[in-house]
């Protein structure tokens, strides 16, 4: 996981549940972070998995043993190049600044990243970094239970120079479409370090694959709702509006995230699999663990 803050705030270079990512939730659902850091590592091959599981394991032991305040998210590939998200949110620039001499105090922690990343980083080909603001009014519902997500659908889009206002107009039109479609839900959010002006990150959040299934006839219940016109409009702002875009799948992992004490109680099973099974030998020491755990 790396020393993001340090080297974003000190070199000003970047690239989430959305995190609503990262944060302690006293409620089910909670909104996206203001601002998002993300990290990006990009793995050699044949060292994702277990590997690269067991290196990011020193990152999420020392934040535990310091007993760290801020937590953050980790999600591997599914498409595209094999690779690795760390999503942390804060309220604020500023909070985000506090974090950072926060870890510089503490020397225990420092030492202990420093010698994880060096152990980490054999396992890479590249890293890059980037801060990201929420755009709420260009967001959908962005309020989700995220502890009981498995999957970000994360799409990345450049928007021509001069066409902001086209693209705010855009995503409002989806906005309007889907607006009366339960489920539909995402979390927007616009670069502000690390990536071109004009690049924008769209979140959708899914409990399982199967919602991707059910996306496909949620797509022609917006064509109905949008009808012929609507969508010959979004056609024509979509060919003027974006120079590109790109949409890839990420699964979380709870091995090498560094989560909340709530988001572990609201799904132990999933974020700390060996703690439930020990919780559940001890209460039934008779009992055999189960085969998948």
């Amino acid at each position: 996981m790396k020393r993001i803050t340090t080297w974003l705030l000190g070199s000003a270079f970047l690239l989430g549940g959305m995190g609503f990512i990262v944060r302690a939730a006293a409620q089910e659902t909670s909104p996206p972070p203001k601002v998002l850091a993300v990290f990006r590592e990009f793995i050699k091959p044949g060292r994702a998995g277990t590997a690269h599981e067991k290196s990011e394991s020193a990152f999420v032991q020392a934040m535990a043993r310091a007993k760290w305040p801020t937590h953050y998210l980790a999600v591997n590939s599914m498409s595209g190049k094999p690779r690795a998200l760390f999503l942390t949110g804060y309220d604020s620039f500023a909070d985000w600044e506090k974090d950072i001499k926060a870890e510089e105090k503490n020397a225990t922690l420092s030492a202990a990243l420093d010698h994880a990343n060096m152990v980490d980083g054999d396992l890479l080909t590249e890293v890059d970094a980037g801060a990201f603001a929420f755009r709420e009014d260009l967001s959908l519902r962005a309020a989700v239970d995220i502890a009981h997500m498995r999957y970000f659908e994360i799409s990345l889009f450049h928007v021509r120079p001069g066409h902001d206002k086209d693209w705010e107009d855009l995503v409002k039109l989806y906005m309007s479409g889907f607006d009366k479609i339960p489920g539909v839900h995402w979390a927007t959010y616009e670069a502000v370090y690390g990536q071109d002006a004009g690049t924008f990150v769209v979140f959708n959040p899914m409990k399982s694959a199967s919602e991707i299934d059910e996306g496909f006839g949620q797509g022609k219940q917006f064509e109905a709702a949008m009808g012929e016109e609507g969508m010959k409009k979004l056609r024509e702002l979509s060919a003027v509006t974006l120079e590109s875009s790109i949409t890839n799948l990420f699964a979380f992992s709870p091995s090498m995230s560094y989560v909340s004490d709530d988001w572990i109680k609201a799904d132990p099973d999933f974020w700390k699999p060996k703690a439930s099974a020990m919780a559940g030998a001890a209460k039934k020491p008779a009992e055999k663990p189960a085969a998948n755990q």
